[in-house]
This record gives structure tokens, sequence and C-alpha cells, in this order.
């Protein structure tokens, strides 16, 4: 029952990292995008003063906020028309003002070519240092690891299965390889939980914020019931996702031999070869308490499986059994 468990996860975490938004402030007009393609084009083309005033009307179109990628295009033509006072307000905002999600991707703007003209000024070393304190650098990549190390193996779950079958050789040593990474990886999020408690998006990103959650959810009910309190007050804080938490929930329930409270969880039938919810609570008020948690109702959820709801049959099912 734990291989499908995991394969239940890889779809759910991918729907929980799709979507992130990587602006700095609400959705832009459309004449920003126009305005933003041609910039990106024009810089393309070495037209790097044009390039710098088009993103410049791009930004006053939106109340002079910008998209990150567009902030960092932006200082790099400033800087290559040597307008150093430019160039340092627009990086000044891609540092001071990003997510980490969306800074990962800039954190070498120290290599960057176009920013030669800036390295001789002071602000330049003050941007750096700025860059280094805002985030928690090494846990960001520590995290960034452990993320690639969890997922390497559930993103082979559904081509084995397929290819093999559930209970071939071959999804044994699936389940076998992962099993051994799952252990590392708990090892080295259980020091982090126990050094610095859940840590929120805003200290250690989006994917590392939901990582802490991966290893958890992967490991075993004990120290799953563990740190399940931890992840309840940081949901209350605003460092963890509401919606983690019930599948976390619902996997605790099950493994002390209750109910679960969600229906996240699925089980499959060796013989049949038919997935089925695992046993619930109440299920006639479930989508009430979905939907408190930001889930979908469960018969969305569960038609991936190939599952038709019927919370009435679930009743007769748990019944019988």
């Amino acid at each position: 029952m734990m291989g499908v468990y995991k394969l239940v996860f890889c779809v759910i975490i991918m729907h929980l990292l799709l979507g992130q938004q990587v602006s700095l402030g609400q959705q832009a007009p459309q004449e920003y995008f126009d305005l933003a393609k041609k910039a990106d084009s024009l810089y393309r083309a070495k037209a790097y003063q044009e390039a710098a005033r088009t993103y410049t009307a791009a930004f006053k179109l939106n109340n002079w906020k910008g998209y990150v990628p567009d902030l960092y295009n932006s200082a790099r033509a400033w800087a290559q028309v040597s307008n150093l006072d430019s160039a340092f307000r627009k990086l000044d905002r891609v540092v001071t003002y990003s997510g980490i999600d969306d800074f990962k991707n800039y954190r070498s703007f120290p290599t960057e070519p176009a920013f030669g003209p800036l390295k001789k000024d002071k602000r330049w070393q003050q941007l750096l240092t700025k860059a280094d304190t805002r985030f928690n650098n090494p846990l960001v990549q520590q995290l960034d690891t452990i993320f690639r190390e969890d997922q390497k193996y559930r993103l082979m779950v559904d081509n084995v299965a397929k290819a093999h079958g559930f209970e071939s050789k071959e999804m044994q040593s699936l389940w076998q390889r992962m099993a051994a990474v799952d252990s590392i990886n708990l090892r080295k999020v259980k020091a982090i939980l126990d050094k610095h408690g859940w840590l929120g998006a805003q200290e250690v990103g989006q994917q590392g914020n939901t990582t802490l959650f991966l290893v958890i959810q992967h490991a075993d009910s004990a120290t799953q019931a563990k740190y399940l309190p931890m992840m309840r007050e940081a949901v209350q804080k605003g460092n963890a996702n509401a919606e983690s938490l019930s599948l976390l929930e619902d996997r605790v329930a099950l493994s002390q031999g209750k109910k679960q409270i969600y229906g996240s969880q699925i089980g499959r039938d060796p013989e049949s070869g038919e997935y089925y919810v695992l046993p619930l609570e109440d299920p006639g008020n479930v989508d009430k308490r979905r939907a408190a948690a930001g889930l979908q109702p469960l018969a969305e959820y569960i038609k991936r499986w190939g599952i038709t709801w019927d919370a009435e049959e679930h009743k007769k099912e748990a019944r019988r059994k």
C-alpha cells in the first residue's frame, strides 16, 4: 500500500508547485507584455538604449511595477549604456523584492558580463551583501538538492508501472531505491526542522518550504505524527500550506487506525487493480472539510484514478469491511 501512496503524492506535489507568480505586482495589462517583448527583442539586437526606454514604458503602464525577468533585463540594458543609477535601481528591486524562487534564477548576477560597468561603484558591494544576507542561501541550496533527490525516482513510477506492472521486480527495485534516498533525506530534514523549525517560503522559497513537507510526508508514521503539530503551527503562521497539511493529517490518521478526514489517501485492490478511497470519516460532509482546506471536491480529486465518488456506497463498503 505504501507504493500506492507514493504514486498518489507524485501527482499532488506537481499540482502544488505549478502556477507560481513571478510578478512584483498584480497581473499586468496586455500592453505591458507587448512592450516587454519588444524591449527584449531590442536588447538582443543590441539596441540597448531603446530597450531600456521600452522597458521603462512597460513599467509605467503597470504602475511602475514589473516582472522579475523584465526588471533584471532592464538593469542589464541600462548598465550597457552606462546609466548606472537606473541599472542599480532596477537590480536592487530584483534583489530586494523578488521571492527566493524568482531570485534563484538571477543569484548569479555578480558574474553577468553586462553588469561590468557597475562593479567599480561602491553600490555594487552593497548590493552583493544584500543578496547574500536576504535569504538563508545554504539551506535553500540544500533543500533544492533534497527536492531533486526526492522526486527523482517518484517521477519514474508511472512509466515503470505501465511497462512492468505494480507487482513486478522492476517496481520493487524502484521502491527500494526510493526508500534508500528517503532515509537519507529524512535525516537531513529532521536536522533542519529540529534546529530551525518549519521554515516558510520567505526564508527558503516555495520549493524549499514544500520540500520539508515532501520528506515528512514520505517518512514513517512515527515521524509524521511527531512533526504534525509543528506543521499545524506553521500553517497558522503562514509558513506551510493548508492543502499539504490535509494530506499529512490523513496519513497520520490512517497510520493510527483511524479514518482519514479529507479523502486524500487512495488504496488499490491487488486482485482487481481497481483504486478506492481509503476509510473516510463522515463521507457525506467531506467536501465541506476539503473546501475549508482549499481542496477541490473529492469527486474531482479521485477522477485521476478512475474512481467515481458515492458517499453512500462508501458507507456501505465500510460497513461490509
